[in-house]
């Protein structure tokens, strides 16, 4: 029986500088072979040596990070990272320490317009870095302090675990009312403009 070519023609797997489980299926699921490493970034810090970026500026600068420790700890390999900042009325989100800061937050964005700025950096066998931003707008409806409470309590440890305090992919998308933006760049890793570049650099079979 025949086997089919492989689609991700890299001599070696893709390293995904991340070890977010949502990010790793997003690129398992488009046929691309792909191990993973924690950049083991302080993001905070990075944050608070780049005041005065705008929030998709930020995001760059995140994964422009996160590519680089990776690749530097993996020369001669191909290196995906990514970031995401959240942004409403000029604040940045942060993924919620607890229960009750996930409900901080959500009255916060409910009946808002907030966007997702998702920024990619992909370092090449010679470890140069490119990068690109890709941004979604979401709308969440009108909460009350019940339906707040309600969809953290269902929600469990979704709520704490991305930023915004939901995972549209799960119960979090009863909380909207609008979503104008690509799904995957939603969940974390733009993978069109990825796509295409990876395939610009002859590493996918078409």
């Amino acid at each position: 029986m025949d086997h089919p070519a492989p689609l991700w023609l890299g001599p070696r797997p893709l390293i995904l500088a991340s070890t977010s489980p949502t990010r790793r299926a997003l690129l398992a699921s488009a046929g691309l072979s792909v191990e993973t490493q924690s950049p083991e970034v302080d993001e905070r810090a990075v944050e608070a040596a780049c005041a005065g970026l705008s929030p998709s500026d930020l995001a760059l600068r995140l994964a422009r990070a996160k590519a680089e420790v990776v690749a530097g700890r993996a020369p001669g390999r191909i290196v995906v990272a990514a970031d995401q900042v959240l942004a409403c009325d000029g604040a940045v989100f942060h993924k919620p320490a607890d229960a009750a800061a996930a409900r901080a937050h959500l009255a916060r964005l409910a009946g808002r317009t907030h966007a997702l700025h998702s920024a990619v950096a992909l370092a090449d066998a010679e470890g140069a870095v490119e990068s690109f931003v890709e941004t979604a707008h979401l709308t969440l409806r009108p909460l009350d302090d019940e339906d707040i409470a309600a969809y953290v309590a269902l929600a469990g440890p979704a709520a704490l675990g991305s930023v915004g305090a939901y995972q549209l992919e799960g119960l979090g998308i009863h909380l909207f009312t609008r979503i104008a933006g690509d799904h995957s760049t939603i969940l974390g890793l733009p993978l069109l403009p990825l796509l295409a570049r990876l395939r610009a650099r002859h590493l996918l079979a078409f």
